[in-house]
Formats: C-alpha cells, structure tokens, sequence
C-alpha cells in the first residue's frame, strides 16, 4: 500500500511513519528539510501547495493529514497563522486530491477541541462547540472534510484524538510537569485538579488510525480516538510524580486557561466496532515517556 504522511516531522506524524513503512510504501511530507529520505517531499510554509505532489504522484492509496499547529494559546494569540495551518491548507490538501488522485482516501486527523466538553462521555453525534479558535478552525476542516464527499465524492473520515502522548512529544501536560519535577522543587499547576482528560497512547492512536485504513468506509464518517475514560488531571499528576520517584509537592491555583474545556471524555463505542481496544495503560504509557524523558 502506498501512503503519503502529511507533517510527517511532527509527533503524530512522525509516529506514523515509523509504525506504518514497516509493511507498506511509506512517504512523509513537510515542511522541514530532509536530507536522509528519498521518499520525503518538502513543501514551503510560505506557500503550501499540494497539488504537484499529486500531480506527479497520482499513485497514492492512503494519505494521512497530521499536520496543522496545535496550540490552544498560539490560536488565541495568532489566529490567523493557526486558521491558514488548521483550515487553509486542508482546503489546498482536499483540491488537490480531488484534481490529481481522486481515488486517494484521506484520514483527516482533526480534534476533541471541536467540543465543548462535558462531564458524561462525548459521542461522535454531540452538538459541536469549541471554545478556542484551535477547535473553530479543526471544525472548518471538518466541514470542508464532508463539503467535498458529499459534492465531489471525495474519499475521507475524521479522527478525532483527545489527549494523545507519548514519547517525543515535547509540550503539554506531561513535558510540562517532568520539567518542574527536574528541579525538585514544589510547583503550581492551573486549574483545580478536578478537571478530566480522556489520555490515549500514541500506539494506540495508531492502532486506530490502522483499523480505520483496513475498515473504514471512508464516506465522511467521524470516529473520537481516545480510551473512554475521565481522568482527573490530580490523580494523573499524582501518578506521574510517583512514577518518577520524585517526592516534589504540587498545588492548583484554580485558575482556568482561556480556551481549555473543564471535561474531557470520549464515548468510544464506534471505534470498538472496529475492533479497538486499549493496549497501552496510562501507567506503562507513563513509564515509557519517563524513561525517554530522562534520555533527552
């Protein structure tokens, strides 16, 4: 099978990468320099176009859009920047598939921020409300996604990962945290504690997004990625620091992030009609991200 990773240098994708040219004809996509791969386009981010790609490469089977910024703050603070990434070029991504490779199917990687967030578990059905231009901006890919399937018959499906993690990824909850454990030394969090985060490990992402390649019907439909379960992030935090062997105190200020849901919570029985399971549990996931955080 021949597959074309877009923003195959980032964590998703790079993961992507990895797990995936092991049984098939693997390309990555980006917009840094390669000077390794022969099976690696780059793409300027001045002015990303994907259409000569697909023009001189029409042989594609699975393309997979890992790319985008994916910052809550940043959108806050620089929204367009974040629309032309997260929006723009899943416009410029779609045209060119529908131009130049039309039988291409596009696993479109999107987000949880297209929610509101709730404390019962979100199903794939719920009302749509983001709370951050990061999560308006996926739901304009979306929408796009499923404009060009119902007029053009593209080929697409929609995952939307919750809070994804895993080794390599350094920012967000956990990259933060290891940093101020390092320093042994008591540190502040936001929020209250209580707040709920639905973790999935990278592999099991990637188990997903493998089942969705053998069995989705790729007609526009949309499946949550994560594990079904609300975390509270003071029980995650306290595992994470006994983890580490650390004796290091933490509080909350009780103050919320402009753009961050309270709860987060997947209801993940469409995925499970796939076949997914869980395979990775936060404490071996937790383990593993010690373990290569402290080889950095």
């Amino acid at each position: 099978m021949n597959i074309l990773i877009i923003g195959s240098k980032g964590f998703i994708g790079s993961h992507c990468l990895q797990y995936f040219e092991r049984d098939n004809n693997v390309y990555g996509c980006d917009v840094v320099v390669d000077y390794v791969s022969e099976k690696y386009f780059l793409i300027s981010p001045a002015n990303i176009d994907f259409k000569e790609i697909f023009e001189r490469n029409n042989f594609f089977d699975i393309c997979i859009n890992c790319s985008g910024a994916a910052s809550v703050p940043e959108s806050i603070k620089n929204p367009r920047r974040d629309f032309e990434l997260n929006t723009h070029n899943v416009f410029n991504l779609l045209d060119a598939i529908r131009q130049f490779s039309p039988n291409c199917k596009l696993i479109q990687i999107s987000s949880a921020a297209v929610y509101e967030g709730t404390s019962s578990p979100i199903k794939e059905s719920n009302p749509l409300a983001p709370i951050s231009p990061y999560g308006w901006h996926k739901l304009y890919s979306e929408q796009l996604c499923k404009q060009y399937v119902q007029i053009y018959n593209s080929k697409v499906v929609i995952l939307r990962p919750f809070s994804v993690y895993g080794k390599g990824l350094k920012k967000q909850l956990f990259w933060d945290v290891y940093n101020k454990i390092k320093k042994n030394e008591p540190f502040e969090l936001y929020g209250s504690g209580n707040e709920t985060r639905d973790f999935i490990h990278i592999t099991d992402l990637l188990f997903i997004i493998e089942l969705i390649i053998k069995k989705g019907n790729f007609s526009g439909e949309v499946y949550n990625a994560a594990n079904g379960l609300g975390l509270k992030i003071n029980d995650i935090i306290n595992t994470f620091v006994a983890l580490s062997g650390s004796k290091v105190t933490f509080t909350f200020n009780n103050k919320v992030k402009e753009g961050d849901p309270l709860y987060w919570q997947a209801d993940i029985n469409k995925i499970k009609t796939l076949g997914y399971f869980q395979k990775t549990s936060l404490t071996d996931g937790l383990k593993e991200y010690l373990q290569w955080a402290e080889k950095t």
